[in-house]
């Protein structure tokens, strides 16, 4: 294992913390509140990721337009972050909507956090066609692909076959916490499990939108590995993995996590969404 596999805390890679640019935070006091309940979860490293609509990249200056207000909004906020934690790496990335099948995403401001990677989304939360091609473009171009909360969308094919082809094209894939505990409804529980089952998840992240009415969902989603025995995924998952990716090596292997109807009766019996 190499020297970036060592665990620092916890590294979230997806979040929405930079005050007044989408539908994360919206005020600092919003930024502060929420860094302060992932820190005290153990988080010491973030990547916040606002979201940019990847066709911007066919208008150049809107693009730049869109990086900038990012940028300009995170310069302000990142003093105020470190006066509260002065230990805390927090940084700036994109979320990506692949809202074209053609883009050009080289954009260095595009990238997570000063490293190689791209996280991305699907738009719509729909699996469009030909994902498989779109995966193997972006490789084209040279660019390392994280794919945000893959459990989440709709219209997979039967058996969730075309998962194991973006694995093919290199992608990386980030589920986000609260999918293990209902956020975002049963059948998306379940499929959260079923990629666990498979270990075809490199990473877990927050996907947190930096309001005090929204819960955090980590301190649950350690429970169900806990209290499934699987610790130790939990450290890749949550620490070795996260910051491998943000120092450009890849994720290591995460065994499947085989979790029994016993189990997930006594959890949401414990846990409710």
């Amino acid at each position: 294992m190499s020297s970036s596999s060592a665990s620092h805390g916890i590294t979230d890679l997806h979040s929405h913390l930079v005050p007044g640019v989408d539908d994360g935070a919206v005020t600092i006091e919003d930024t502060l509140e929420g860094i302060g309940r992932m820190v005290a979860r153990g988080v010491r490293t973030i990547v916040t990721t606002p979201h940019v609509r990847g066709s911007l990249a066919h208008q150049p200056e809107a693009l730049e337009d869109r990086l900038g207000e990012l940028r300009e909004a995170f310069e302000r906020t990142l003093p105020v972050v470190l006066e509260a934690w002065p230990d805390l790496d927090f940084r700036l990335g994109c979320e990506v909507m692949l809202d074209r099948p053609d883009l050009d995403l080289s954009h260095p401001g595009l990238r997570l956090g000063g490293a190689s990677v791209l996280l991305v989304e699907w738009p719509g939360l729909q699996v469009p066609p030909e994902t498989p091609a779109v995966l193997e473009g972006l490789r084209g171009q040279g660019l390392q692909v994280m794919i945000a909360h893959p459990e989440r969308y709709h219209g997979f094919q039967p058996g969730l076959a075309v998962v194991p082809r973006w694995r093919e094209e290199g992608a990386f894939l980030q589920m986000n916490h609260g999918s293990l505990l209902g956020r975002f409804g049963p059948e998306v529980r379940e499929r959260a499990f079923r990629f666990l089952a498979h270990g075809w998840v490199d990473c877990l992240a927050s996907d947190f939108h930096g309001r005090p009415t929204l819960r955090l969902y980590m301190a649950e989603a350690h429970a169900v590995f806990e209290e499934g025995g699987a610790l130790d995924a939990w450290t890749l998952l949550t620490e070795a993995n996260p910051a491998r990716i943000l120092a450009g090596d890849p994720p290591l292997p995460v065994p499947p996590l085989a979790i029994g109807r016993g189990f997930m009766r006594r959890l949401l019996a414990r846990i409710r969404p």
